[in-house]
């Protein structure tokens, strides 16, 4: 055989193993195409290819409160709210041909065989939003990992032709999981750094492409070393790439990796007690309101936006006053229950029969108890469980402890905490701005704006003097015998008759109804009530929206009956809206993935009261805060002299010079705590308690409301103030045009201000 022969021979052998190759190559990618080598994505899923996007929750001054999302925490941007440093981070580290390959980067998929991968992979960006799209984590079987990286070649050219270059950069980093529910850019700038994305800092933008590679291993938290050095290799490439010069690559490669972590659940971050409650909100929307095609949305998956009424301004106050008063007020009630003190803490004056049903109905309730029911323990081991010590993490107001104890005492522990509730409210237009229902919601989930109802004490009495006002037309400066009264037996229903006595047994012989307010006077209350009757009370209450049970009975007239914040606060708002009653609205309209409004808000009004009546309350309530019990609120000085003042009456002194309507509400054995106040465009309510009755004070000077609960208010209250980007009025209410009920009384006549409304038969008949 001829020199010649061999040579065409071997030509032809390479043309024809080329040839092989060729149409091998090209049979594997039309069988990865007709989808023989498994599921393709067909056109339909590239053109809208499904992620899992998480529900935004927004306030109203448009800051994502939080997120509602299964496993998912996703919400996308666009390619405008993405870092220019991060897309050249990017292009530099993962794939330097990005904008000059269809999908595939032959260079670098040479590469990468020639070297096994030791000098970089060969998969581009492109590639590797397939594999996060569609075809999932490498399997560990080469065969099915070959296959896998076929099909990403093939979906990638694909996605090619669909999608431009800067769609594809704005869905990889939308999609891909930083850890800790960092699902895309816009959660992990959030919880890495709490920034929006387009804030990012060069390093910050390299830190979380570099986080690209592999964000289990390289976890900023728990390898910061090892995340230091991916992100200088980010430095190294946009060096060799012309991004940055040697002088800015060495600066930043010294500076350390600083991340402000701040995690994203549903029991962390801002209002997370209206977060539960709106969860619940929206269940039972979602229920009532399917899609366009019978299909429900899914609260977790379809990426809806809440538009919510929250300031988060306000509810960051809120959250605060709570805070700041309520780990105040705790130090002092552990140190007066302290075993020294109160050997049954932390119940006061009740059986040990007593104790133990509470604490028996605690282990009852308990998630423990109900977990080892399930696995189907009996009664005897569960109970046996909660004697025998474990390890654990118990909420603590410096923060949380680790310890052992038992379950049991473990619970006693936590029914030391007095608990608190506070919702304020825009009266006009029923908007609720904060919404606080508890101390800590991981380990307190117990909502007390609207799950708890509390007895309520005075804060009941204006419902009282508005009825009277309105029926009557009563004037504040209107006065009345202030001395021992009873209400006859039978007169309302009742068996025997009805005597309450002044706090202290003190009677001072009359009193104005300005007056009798301002000090929560019960047996003015009892007048009134006995005059108006309790049905035509717990009637204006219930047009006022409360819906809890109120017996038509004279101690009403108390605060006996057990209602939420949540209503107090809107019945109250009724009063500075001129007597129309608004229902609190927390949800002002819901969008869909694609910015369609699906729900729209429509306020619920009810007349209630005449303006005039709803005026002259508010003029009542004002004598609270002039020279009542809420009168801290304005004077300054007591600090010096009283310890109370100093050390537990939280931001004292307040020095508030203007208008302010607000009831104080105290009950029985100091059990209950409450604050209402309101200025012209808010109004805001607090309750202070334990989470049993038998957990309070001891006495009234420590358990009173103007103690527990009116400086979480007036915290809030200088917070708001302090802030001039919000408008909170600190003017006076606006008046009716026209009042024909006296507010004046150093110009009324003394014959009117001597004058009773009860006719001298009345008396007689009531043994005066």
């Amino acid at each position: 055989m001829t020199k010649n022969t061999k040579y065409r021979k071997f030509v032809r052998f390479i043309w024809i193993a080329f040839a092989a190759g060729t149409l091998g190559v090209a049979g594997i990618f039309g069988a990865a195409s007709a989808g023989l080598l498994g599921t393709m994505p067909d056109f339909r899923q590239l053109e809208n290819p499904k992620t899992n996007l998480a529900t935004q929750i927004i306030s109203a001054d448009n800051t994502v409160l939080g997120k509602f999302y299964f496993n998912d925490n996703r919400t996308p941007i666009s390619y405008d709210e993405i870092p220019s440093s991060m897309i050249d981070a990017l292009v530099a580290t993962e794939d330097e041909r990005f904008y000059s390959h269809s999908g595939i980067d032959f260079k670098g998929t040479a590469r990468a065989l020639f070297y096994l991968g030791s000098k970089g992979g060969g998969s581009t960006i492109t590639q590797q939003l397939a594999r996060q799209l569609f075809t999932g984590v490498r399997s560990r079987n080469k065969l099915e990992a070959v296959i896998q990286k076929i099909k990403e070649w093939v979906i990638a050219i694909r996605l090619e032709r669909r999608y431009t270059k800067s769609e594809i950069i704005t869905m990889y980093l939308n999609i891909y999981d930083f850890n800790y529910n960092a699902d895309g850019i816009r959660s992990a700038s959030a919880i890495y750094f709490s920034k929006m994305p387009k804030e990012m800092s060069l390093s910050e933008s390299a830190m979380l492409v570099g986080m690209l590679k592999n964000s289990s291993l390289y976890n900023p938290l728990r390898r910061p070393e090892i995340v230091r050095e991916r992100r200088n290799i980010v430095y190294q490439q946009m060096l060799r790439n012309n991004l940055i010069d040697q002088k800015e690559k060495d600066s930043l490669a010294a500076l350390p990796i600083e991340v402000d972590f701040n995690p994203q659940s549903h029991r962390e971050g801002i209002a997370t007690y209206f977060r539960a409650y709106l969860q619940k909100f929206m269940r039972s929307w979602i229920a009532n309101n399917p899609k366009e095609d019978g299909s429900s949305y899914n609260l977790y998956l379809d990426g809806l936006s809440i538009y919510t009424t929250i300031d988060s301004r306000l509810q960051t106050y809120a959250e605060q006053a709570v805070g700041a008063h309520m780990s105040t007020l705790q130090k002092e009630f552990f140190r007066q229950n302290s075993e020294a003190f109160n050997p049954t803490a932390p119940f006061l004056e009740i059986k040990d029969d007593e104790i133990e049903r509470i604490m028996e109905q605690a282990k009852q309730r308990s998630e423990r108890w109900r977990k080892m029911k399930a696995r189907g323990i009996d009664e005897a081991g569960i109970l046996a469980s909660f004697d025998e010590p474990t390890e654990m993490e118990v909420f603590g107001w410096n923060g949380d402890i680790d310890t052992v104890m038992t379950p049991t005492d473990s619970i006693r522990y936590y029914k030391h905490f007095l608990r608190a509730g506070m919702m304020s409210m825009e009266p006009q237009s029923g908007h609720v701005k904060a919404w606080v229902g508890g101390i800590n919601y991981r380990h307190f989930q117990f909502d007390h704006v609207m799950q708890g109802k509390r007895q309520i004490g005075s804060t009941f009495k204006p419902f009282v003097y508005a009825t009277a006002i309105d029926q009557l037309k009563l004037s504040p400066c209107d006065s009345l015998p202030d001395g021992y009264y009873c209400v006859e037996p039978a007169k309302f229903g009742a068996h025997d008759a009805w005597c309450p006595k002044n706090s202290g047994d003190r009677y001072i012989g009359k009193r104005t109804l300005k007056n009798a307010l301002a000090n929560s006077v019960n047996t003015i209350s009892a007048r009134l009530i006995d005059k108006v009757g309790p049905r035509p009370v717990a009637n204006l209450a219930r047009n006022l929206g409360v819906t809890s049970y109120i017996p038509s009975v004279p101690a009403i007239a108390l605060g006996s009956a057990d209602l939420s914040v949540y209503e107090m606060v809107g019945a109250y708002s009724s009063f500075a809206n001129k007597g129309i009653y608004v229902k609190p609205v927390l949800v002002t309209r819901i969008e869909d993935k694609n910015g369609t409004v699906i729900y729209q808000a429509t306020p619920e009004t009810k007349d209630v009261l005449s303006e005039e009546s709803a005026y002259v309350t508010l003029k009542l309530l004002e004598g609270v805060t002039e020279a009542g019990s809420g009168i801290r609120l304005r004077h300054v000085g007591a600090d010096k002299t009283n310890p109370i003042f100093r050390d537990i009456v939280t931001g004292y002194p307040y020095a508030f010079e203007n208008p302010i309507a607000g009831k104080t509400g105290t009950t029985q054995n100091q059990s209950d705590g409450w604050f209402i106040g309101m200025v012209p465009n808010l109004a805001t309510g607090v309750w202070v308690g334990g989470e049993d009755r038998a957990t309070h004070f001891e006495t009234i000077t420590y358990g009173q409301g103007a103690t527990m609960a009116l400086p979480i208010w007036a915290s809030y209250m200088k917070a708001c103030y302090a802030d001039s980007t919000l408008t909170v009025s600190q003017e006076p209410f606006e008046a009716p045009a026209y009042v024909s009920i006296p507010l004046d009384c150093d110009s009324l006549s003394l014959a009117r201000q001597q004058k009773s409304f009860f006719k001298d038969e009345d008396l007689s008949d009531l043994g005066f």
